[in-house]
Order: structure tokens, then sequence, then C-alpha cells
């Protein structure tokens, strides 16, 4: 079942969305009047040159989209990228055959309260489309990542805490200094990469989890729905993995941390 809770301390470190369509050339000449339409939204801007870029399965402990640029003067070898950011940290980056917007402050995908990272999907592809015609998104893909806590290193208090991959019946996580688990599935057409990975963050344990979930050759129109899909399927994968302890910890950050390993 979705989850359909804002949590005040959430899990949750980083929300990435990605579109990408055939390369469209004559872009850049549209690229000031999208700037326009999401100015309100998104003030700062820039444009950077990205030597290399691969939005490909590169592990857990490397963010999706990570941008590896070297800024040059303009004109300079690469692919450009036009920047933009938003005041509350929103990155939104356009090139000619992609769109991608991260989120390191991400608390809610739709409900009410927060800032919705929905209505910031809805609004930057509604302008952009708006102003460039896309034949279709090859690719939409979403993606979560949650560093977990791992209060006591104890495969009692671990399966307290997830509904876990994890070998512990023959590998007892006191002993283990790394564990990584990744799966590649398919729903209803969608596809979703699964990463557990036990791994140390300011010399504490934490157990990442990754959800990657996409969706190959959709119509521009259909963008939405199908981005709420993918939401539900990471949603659901999400919940079922956590347990309550989780729960408590996110609602009040520490929560649990006295139980009995």
């Amino acid at each position: 079942m979705a989850i359909k809770e804002i949590f005040p301390h959430p899990t949750v470190t980083q929300v990435i969305f990605q579109i990408r369509f055939p390369n469209l050339l004559f872009l850049e000449g549209k690229m000031g009047d999208f700037q326009l339409k999401i100015m309100k939204q998104f003030p700062e801007s820039n444009v950077v040159f990205r030597r290399q870029f691969a939005w490909i399965d590169v592990g857990p402990k490397v963010q999706l989209g990570e941008i590896r640029d070297t800024q040059e003067k303009e004109g300079g070898a690469g692919q450009k990228i036009w920047q933009f950011v938003s005041p509350l940290g929103l990155q939104l980056n356009v090139l000619t055959n992609s769109l991608d917007i991260v989120s390191t402050q991400h608390k809610t995908y739709d409900l009410d309260g927060e800032v919705k990272f929905r209505e910031i999907i809805k609004n930057v592809v509604d302008n952009l489309l708006e102003v460039v015609s896309i034949p279709i998104f090859q690719r939409i893909g979403l993606r979560y990542i949650d560093n977990c806590p791992v209060l006591k290193k104890t495969n009692a208090s671990f399966r307290r805490y997830y509904n876990s991959t994890f070998p512990l019946s023959r590998f007892d996580i006191s002993t283990v200094t790394e564990m990584d688990f990744k799966v590649l599935t398919k729903r209803n057409n969608y596809g979703l990469r699964y990463v557990e990975s036990l791994q140390k963050s300011n010399d504490k344990d934490v157990l990442v989890l990754d959800f990657d979930a996409f969706a190959n050759n959709i119509a521009p129109n259909e963008y939405l729905k199908v981005t709420d899909d993918l939401h539900r399927f990471i949603s659901d994968e999400y919940d079922q993995t956590i347990k309550e302890p989780v729960r408590a910890f996110m609602r009040k950050r520490g929560a649990g941390s006295s139980e009995p390993g």
C-alpha cells in the first residue's frame, strides 16, 4: 500500500525525475521562452558544459544523474546543459535530449501540507511542452534514494526494522562491513531497479534503499499518469521494506533507539 503520511524526518535523501526524448537540435532556440515560463519557480540559471554524462547503473554509492561537469567558457567542448535552481534547492537540468529534476528536500510526492514534487514536475514539463513539440518520451524515470537507520547492528534489531532481502541466516550482520543486494524487475510494463546496501555514513551504519522505476516510449500526454504509476510502484516497495520502528523514527527522529538488540 502506498504511504499516505508526511513524515517530519523522512529517510529519503534524494529524488530524481527524468524524461528522455529524441535529440532536438532546435531546443536551444526555445530555451529563452522556457526560462521565462519557469523563472518564478527557478529564478537562478546557468549554462554549463559536461564532458561526460551517462544515465546508467553506477551503483548505490553514486547518485543517478550525478553531474560531473566542467564549467568552461561558453563554446568550449562538451554537452551544453541549461541549469536552473529554485530557492528550495531544487535543480533542473535541460539538455537537447533530456530533462531532469533533482530534489534533496523531499517530503511528499502528492500529499497536502508540503511542497508537492508532482506539482513541480507538472509545471516544468507542461511548460516545456508548450514551447517545444516533443513526439515521444523515450524514457520516464523516477528514483528515490533513502538513508535508513541501523541503530543496533544485530540480526534481531535489523529484522525488527526491515523486511530485508539480506541473507542474515548465513551472514550475521554484526560481522558484516558491507552488504549489497540488487534486482531488476517488472510490473505492468514498468521496470524497477531495487538496491539494498549496508554502508557507513558519517561513521554510522545505514541501510541505503535505492528505488529506480522507469517506463519506455510514452506519449507526452500520458507522462503524468505514468509518473504517478512509477511513484506508486516505488511507494509500495518502500512500504513493504520498512517496518513500524522505521515509521516511528521518521515521526520523531531517533525513536526506538533504546530497543534491545
